[in-house]
Order: structure tokens, then sequence, then C-alpha cells
């Protein structure tokens, strides 16, 4: 579980895998929202952003959208064609001590049950 701060938020989320079933798209011949992603996506606060990220090419991105949108997940992002490898977050804390970078891996294809509060002592 992690404790949050009541601040504004900046999520980074993978899609396939994570969002969506991997390669459901090839393999079923269209995605397939992940048990829990709705709920959390519902839970996600109204200031914070989101950025959506995929290895998917340009030239799928279109039918993507189009299945986030009928889907109702919102982001302000989605940034395609990225590395296969790792994704590297880095960043600072502030002076009061609070943590600002968290990385959270899931198994594959599994529910997305991120837990959370927000701790208004942060």
């Amino acid at each position: 579980m992690l404790e949050l701060s009541p601040l504004d938020k900046t999520w980074i989320l993978d899609i396939d895998g994570t969002l969506v079933k991997h390669n459901g798209h090839k393999i079923d011949g269209h995605d397939t929202l992940l048990e829990g992603v709705l709920d959390f996506f519902n839970k996600i606060g109204s200031n914070d952003k989101v950025i959506l990220l995929t290895a998917r090419k340009p030239e799928e991105i279109d039918n993507l959208k189009k299945f986030l949108e009928a889907s109702n997940i919102r982001y302000d992002y989605l940034l395609a064609d990225m590395p296969v490898g790792e994704r590297i977050l880095v960043n600072d804390k502030k002076p009061s001590g609070l943590v600002m970078a968290y990385a959270v891996n899931k198994e594959r294809d599994a529910a997305l049950n991120l837990s959370y509060i927000i701790d208004k002592n942060l």
C-alpha cells in the first residue's frame, strides 16, 4: 500500500499487460481492459495528469485511442513507439523529505490492484 500526499499527481502507466491484455490487439483482434483498470481510473484525481506509454508503432495508435475513449480511460499524453526495455523514473525528494517517485511492477495481464491512501499529513 502506497501512502501518498494530497498533492496533485502524475501517473505514468504502461498500456500492454498493465491496462489491457498484452498483445490482445494482435492475438484477439481487439484490446481488452484488465480487471481493476476502470476502478483505478475512477479514483484518479481530476487535477492529476495521466501519461500512457506503449511500444506500439505509430500506425497502431489511432485504434488504441478509439479503444481508450470508448472504454472511458482518460489520459493527457500517450507516448508511442517506446523501447521495450526498462522504464526508469528519476525524481528528487522535496526538502520536507516527501518521496516524489514510486515504481510498481505488476504481473503481466494480472488485475490492476494498486492500493494507495492519501495521507494529509504528508
